[in-house]
């Protein structure tokens, strides 16, 4: 599992630098960019920056290597996770806020609701 996800045995390092603060900062980028109704689809250009940051400070703080094409993605994918999880859960509640008539449901006073087909 050591080659898998992170580097040799570096697995306190990975949880810390990848999960807990990339983690915190991609779930963070992605409440940002559905509170401005950007598109989901602009997460990954940001997460692509942002693993690049994880693989700087992997770098720097570890001396895990910075040029590692495999590490940078599976960093990224796991960035792209978290801040597709704060996209959801913050877009999720803007949707139910903005568009809450859409979700009463049809038995609570709608014409014709009696259960026919």
């Amino acid at each position: 599992m050591g080659g898998f996800l992170y580097e040799g045995d570096r697995l306190p390092s990975f949880l810390l630098v990848t999960v807990l603060l990339g983690g915190g900062a991609a779930w963070l980028a992605g409440r940002a960019i559905a509170q401005t109704w950007r598109p989901w689809w602009s997460i990954i250009a940001y997460m692509m920056i942002l693993g690049l940051a994880v693989r700087f400070c992997h770098y720097a703080l570890f001396a895990g290597t910075f040029q590692s094409p495999y590490y940078y993605v599976v960093d990224t994918i796991i960035l792209i996770l978290m801040a597709t999880l704060g996209f959801r859960g913050t877009r999720d509640a803007q949707m139910a806020r903005q568009y809450g008539f859409l979700n009463t449901r049809a038995s609570q006073g709608a014409a014709g609701s009696d259960g026919a087909p």
